[in-house]
């Protein structure tokens, strides 16, 4: 009797000790998390915020040695735009001259891709064989947004096969959660300040062809428009340049 209580015990004790481990284990990823939102929300423009964003998914998603960003615009302009090595280039690389991969095929579609061993049969043997070579053996896959026919996606990279487990998908998703609200308030930010030096821009080239013809302000601001559409330059490009060098591509005629 006092055998089989003591072993009863014993397995109440496990299981709570397993219980307070894997509470810490979320109180850290947690703590972690937060610490990359704060971070990635500090960086000061795009793609400061790209940059951190793979920097922070290496050191934060288990099993992952490198990272890299995709965006695929209209399903045919692919491009890398952030990476923490040769490695996530090389394979990006792979994927746009075979246009096979995970992140081509199967993104538009699902949140995540876990791709365990390249090694083994897949959908994308060239791209496979390649990126085998490149000494990457499993990846792990995160889409960041999907807007109309444009996708971003977070991609992990591992040298060893099953590099990436539950726990891996469990913390990328989350982690990839917090980098998209981050980017999107990063590309708000940049758009605005776009906006803004745009709008300044024109202000100026406009100021300069007031005070060079004596026009109104309307005068100046459907001058420049004319002479934009008459150049097929965009109005922003042209107010840039007559600011810059005095001169526009036609020449402004006094309105009166």
């Amino acid at each position: 009797m006092v055998d089989s209580t003591a072993g009863k015990t014993g397995r109440e004790d496990d299981g709570v000790g397993i219980a307070l481990d894997e509470a810490d284990r979320g109180d850290e990823l947690a703590v972690r998390l937060n610490e990359v939102a704060r971070t990635l929300h500090h960086q000061g423009n795009e793609q400061e915020t790209l940059d951190e964003i793979v920097r922070a998914a290496v050191g934060t998603i288990p099993g992952a040695r490198h990272a890299g960003i995709m965006t695929i615009v209209d399903k045919r302009d692919v491009r890398t735009v952030a990476v923490t090595g040769d490695v996530p280039g090389g394979v990006d690389q792979v994927q746009y001259d075979t246009g096979q991969g995970p992140c081509l095929d199967t993104l538009y579609r699902h949140k995540i891709v876990n791709v365990p061993d390249l090694g083994a049969d897949n959908p994308w043997p060239v791209f496979a064989e390649r990126t085998l070579a490149l000494g990457v053996a499993s990846m792990l896959s995160f889409r960041l947004f999907v807007q109309d026919d444009d996708l971003g996606a977070l991609n992990m990279y591992a040298p060893e096969p099953h590099a990436f487990g539950e726990e891996s998908e469990h913390v990328g998703l989350l982690f990839a959660g917090h980098a998209a609200v981050a980017l999107a308030s990063a590309q708000k930010r940049d758009h605005l300040t776009e906006a803004v030096h745009t709008r300044d821009l024109i202000g100026q080239a406009k100021g300069i062809l007031m005070e060079r013809h004596k026009l109104t302000a309307d005068q100046a601001f459907t001058l420049l428009v004319r002479a934009s559409q008459r150049a097929n330059t965009k109005l922003r490009d042209l107010a840039e340049q007559l600011t810059r060098t005095g001169e526009m591509p036609t020449g402004p005629r006094r309105r009166t």
